[in-house]
């Protein structure tokens, strides 16, 4: 095994719509085991209002995780639990949805630009049936490194232990997030042309980055602009900036289970779907 991450696949992001009309860009990987424990990305973009006023009125969840980060834009997360958040820029919310939640992401904002992130990630069979969390983590409490060379590293979730090849020390940056049902990573890199990071990562973990600004290089292999990039397994993940550039980075433990989605339900059987429906028709969630 390479001590290098490299490119393994790319997947470019498709526009789609989701909620009230809200317009996204998505790469999905429910079947896709290099996915896992994330199951999808969905990448919220619009200088028009019209694409995004309508928002995502209330709704259910089961077998998953959310995490929104927004770079730009005010929502309000409100559920049935009677927990209220709200979602500025630079700002994360973390949801654990276990045996149901219904809840809903609404703007705040009826002009300007929106751009944002909803990861879905998957939970495992043991907290499938928990009861649903929920934090949200403003813009000052996520993690920030800052370097000439190495640009501007946010860490929303985990931790990363930025590497540095010229005397071979590592510095730990850990996010507010560490409370994931497998371990996981998150981060936001964003740098100018010719900046370069590396990142020390655990070698049995999956590993992918997407692309939102600019394009970028890993060991010679160039990821544009809505492109998602599956990496192979290895303790470093190294990236240089082409130009001025954004950029998700996802590290985590794999769930070594079945998956099956229906909607916004994730479980690990249809015959968990089927109940998960009739659980929510028959009025089980609110009761929660």
């Amino acid at each position: 095994m390479s001590n290098v991450r490299t490119v393994e696949h790319v997947i470019s992001a498709h526009a789609t719509s989701d909620g009230d009309g809200v317009k996204i860009q998505r790469v999905a990987g429910f079947n896709n085991a290099r996915f896992s424990p994330f199951l999808m990305i969905d990448e919220l973009k619009s200088d028009e209002s019209k694409d995004y006023v309508g928002g995502f009125p209330p709704h259910p969840h089961r077998g998953i995780e959310t995490l929104t980060y927004m770079l730009q834009g005010h929502f309000q997360h409100k559920d049935h639990m009677g927990n209220v958040g709200e979602l500025r820029s630079g700002g994360a919310q973390w949801m654990a949805a276990g045996r149901g939640v219904i809840h809903s992401e609404m703007p705040m904002m009826e002009e300007g630009a929106l751009h944002g992130f909803q990861i879905w990630i998957n939970q495992p069979s043991t907290h499938k049936m928990q009861p649903a969390q929920y934090h949200d983590f403003q813009s000052e409490s996520i993690t920030e490194h800052q370097s000439e060379k190495g640009g501007l590293l946010r860490v929303i979730a985990g931790g990363f232990e930025l590497h540095n090849q010229a005397d071979s020390e590592t510095l730990r940056a850990q996010g507010p997030l560490q409370k994931t049902g497998v371990p996981l990573s998150v981060a936001d890199w964003r740098a100018h042309s010719g900046q370069e990071v590396s990142l020390e990562t655990d070698a049995t973990h999956n590993a992918m980055t997407y692309v939102y600004r600019g394009s970028i290089q890993i060991d010679g292999k160039v990821i544009n602009q809505g492109q998602l990039s599956l990496l192979t397994k290895a303790e470093l993940l190294s990236l240089s900036s082409i130009e001025d550039s954004g950029v998700l980075i996802f590290a985590g433990q794999p769930i070594d289970e079945p998956v099956v989605h229906y909607g916004p339900f994730v479980m690990n059987s249809m015959e968990e779907i089927e109940q998960t429906i009739q659980d929510y028709n028959n009025g089980v969630f609110e009761t929660y």
